[in-house]
C-alpha cells in the first residue's frame, strides 16, 4: 500500500480486544500495510461511504424518470395547496408591514 502524503496533526487512539487487533494486524498484512496504514485507509473508505450513504439520493431509472416528469409537468396545485399559499402570502404581508 502506498504511503499517503498528507500532513498528521491529530491523533486518533481506541481500545480493542487482542483478538480484533491480531484480525487487524493479519488484514494489513494480507494487503502489505503497517496496522496504522490499514486502520486510517479502512476508517476513510467507511467514512466516506457512511456520507455517501446519507447525503446522496439515489434513484432508480423508474423514479428518476418520474421525478424528471414531474420537475418538468408540475400538476396543477390542488385547494389545499392554493389555501396554503394564500395563507402564506397573507402572512408574509402582514411581517412586511409591521418592520
Amino acid at each position: 500500500m502506498p504511503q499517503l502524503q498528507t500532513s498528521r496533526v491529530a491523533r486518533l487512539e481506541a481500545r480493542i480486544s487482542q483478538d480484533l487487533k491480531r484480525r487487524l494486524e493479519y488484514a494489513a498484512f494480507l494487503r502489505g500495510a503497517t496496522l496504522t496504514e490499514f486502520v486510517v485507509q479502512s476508517a476513510r473508505e467507511a467514512a466516506v461511504r457512511t456520507i455517501r450513504e446519507n447525503e446522496v439520493l439515489t434513484l432508480s431509472e423508474r423514479a428518476s424518470a418520474a421525478f424528471a416528469e414531474l420537475l418538468l409537468n408540475p400538476p396543477r396545485p390542488n385547494k389545499k395547496a392554493m389555501a396554503a399559499a394564500k395563507r402564506y402570502k397573507a402572512k408574509l404581508g402582514k411581517d412586511l408591514v409591521s418592520e
